[in-house]
């Protein structure tokens, strides 16, 4: 069989670490096929662009060739500063959403990498279709476009042809994945030891920071907020509640919706597990003794609520982002390739090719 053609868009302040990372780690995936027995190359990779001369976020140069028609095209991620004008960086990349329809339109699959899915919406390849992108920018994203289904929990999403994943690493996801699709589990199982990868996560909840995600909410419900911060292991009493603010437990509700977009029930649950998250990264204290510091005096009630907005247990996230010394521990070691049994056979791409959007 012919090698599968894996191009990626290079373009103006793009992150060459997305350019190049898949790209290596497909490389390495060929070198663990063949250490397996399989003798016929596995990808074909280009890094392309509409432009002569592309410099990457940081001024890096990167060498491109003319977009040619491929089986997968990639597209990186930019750079997003506080500054940025968005609007305008999307604007000076026509070129690149022009080479990204035209490649879509003939068939290929296409994938964005963090907020390349940015240009893959300005291209309208998301129009009523699922996506993920950074949880930092998710919410941004899903206002921008409101045609496009923003799951924000998500470490990738493919709909229809059209792949997307979060934030940077989740890069490595994506091509684990792929490299399972296309050349077997154990292809995929040994490359990930050797680059030392999880190739089990399966969300980007256990890594958002609410601290670092823009304020939604005027004056009323900024107050309310800063009441359920300081008395986060009180009993929760909306009538007790309502009372400390002068309305009803109906006005509560619907002012609080209104501004935040969600209850004040449902902000004190998530902003517990941001406590829960901080104790458990930094105190040896029991799971059952932070429950309780943070309002659950049943340690099951609150291992039920961290594992819905973290995707972990409590036991299980302690173990992932245990700060030792400002360090989370030892990576584990590579394993070796395997080399005994018969050769993988190769499988059809994750991603499907995209239908015109």
């Amino acid at each position: 069989m012919s090698p599968l053609r894996v191009s990626v868009l290079a373009y103006p302040g793009c992150f060459a670490s997305e350019v190049f990372g898949i790209l290596d780690l497909l490389t390495m995936a060929t070198h663990v096929a063949v250490a397996q027995g399989v003798i016929e190359p596995s990808y074909e990779a280009s890094v392309v662009s509409p432009r002569r001369r592309v410099s990457a976020s940081g001024g890096s140069r990167i060498d491109v060739s003319a977009v040619r028609p491929a089986d997968v095209l990639i597209v990186p991620g930019f750079e997003i500063s506080p500054t940025l004008d968005l609007d305008a960086t999307l604007a000076n990349l026509g070129p690149e959403a022009a080479s990204i329809r035209s490649q879509a339109a003939s068939g290929t699959a296409v994938v964005s990498i963090c907020v390349g899915a940015f240009l893959l919406a300005e291209a309208g390849l998301l129009h009523g279709r699922e996506a993920t992108t950074s949880w930092l920018y998710a919410d941004r994203l899903a206002r921008r476009y409101a045609d496009v289904r923003v799951r924000s929990e998500e470490l990738v999403v493919t709909d229809r042809g059209v792949t997307t994943t979060a934030a940077f690493s989740a890069m490595y996801d994506f091509a684990l994945r792929f490299i399972r699709e296309h050349d077997g589990p154990r292809v995929a199982r040994s490359t990930a030891r050797i680059a030392l990868l999880d190739d089990a996560r399966s969300t980007q909840a256990p890594y958002v920071d609410i601290g670092l995600l823009p304020t939604v909410g005027k004056g009323f419900s900024a107050g309310v907020k800063r009441w359920l911060d300081q008395n986060l292991g009180a009993r929760y009493d909306l009538p007790a509640l309502a009372r400390e603010f002068g309305v009803s437990t109906r006005t509560m509700l619907r002012r609080f919706g209104d501004e935040a977009g969600e209850t004040p029930l449902a902000y004190l649950h998530a902003a517990r597990v941001r406590r829960a998250r901080h104790l458990l990264e930094t105190t040896d204290r029991t799971v059952a003794s932070i429950a309780a510091d943070v309002g659950y005096g049943n340690p099951g009630a609150f291992s039920g609520v961290f594992a819905k907005h973290t995707g972990q247990q409590p036991s299980v996230y302690r173990a992932t982002f245990r700060r030792r010394d400002g360090h989370r521990g030892r990576a584990p070691e590579a394993a070796r390739v395997l080399t005994s049994g018969s050769p993988s056979r190769r499988r059809s791409p994750t991603v499907r090719p995209a239908v015109a959007p």
